[in-house]
């Protein structure tokens, strides 16, 4: 393996860790209703955990309201447990085929915790991007000293150097990311 291809899997390797980051962001609860909210809640569903998304269509009917219409009807007792169980504080009311739940906002208390909990995962995804950096760069350092490549320490050092560089572009975007979130949380 090249110095360039070690560059470019460890540019891959943080692209996804950032993009892993903003679908993680999207779980998490602002005052604003977001099916991304309740999309991957697991269901007991015909003897087997489902996520809600695959059993039901999820809109947003306000920006504080969320409405899941079920694809089979009986199964929807079995949704109403799997919401409440979910223990996001949602409380989801049946109405005909349909079950509304009213997203209230959340307490001042509630969004401190809500930003705790975004700077704590901003910080594991920073940490799996500067895990990816090490690795890149003792893959680079052994390419170095194994005489049968023909790579020189300069060549080595300018791989090191855009490691580097792209590791500070990613950790940059998940501060970004992780502001933008905090911003939105607080907001009421």
């Amino acid at each position: 393996m090249s110095i360039k291809e070690e560059t470019s899997n460890c540019r891959s390797k943080m692209d996804k860790t950032v993009d892993y980051f903003k679908k993680e962001l999207h779980g998490v609860r602002t005052g604003r209703a977001s099916t991304a909210l309740i999309d991957y809640i697991k269901i007991e569903y015909y003897g087997s955990q489902t996520d809600l998304k695959d059993i039901a269509a999820i809109s947003v009917s306000d920006a504080t309201q969320l409405v899941v219409k079920p694809y089979d009807p009986s199964s929807r007792s079995d949704i109403i447990k799997g919401l409440e169980s979910a223990d996001l504080g949602l409380n989801p009311q049946s109405e005909g085929e349909i079950i509304r739940i009213n997203i209230p906002a959340p307490s001042a208390e509630r969004r401190q915790q809500l930003v705790n909990q975004v700077k704590k995962m901003a910080e594991e995804n920073k940490i799996t991007i500067r895990n990816e950096r090490r690795d890149a760069i003792k893959h680079v350092e052994a390419l170095v000293k194994d005489k049968a490549n023909a790579v020189s320490e300069d060549d080595g050092k300018h791989g090191k150097d855009d490691i580097e560089s792209m590791t500070k572009k990613h950790v940059t975007a998940i501060d970004a990311l992780c502001e933008t979130k905090t911003t939105e949380i607080n907001t009421i």
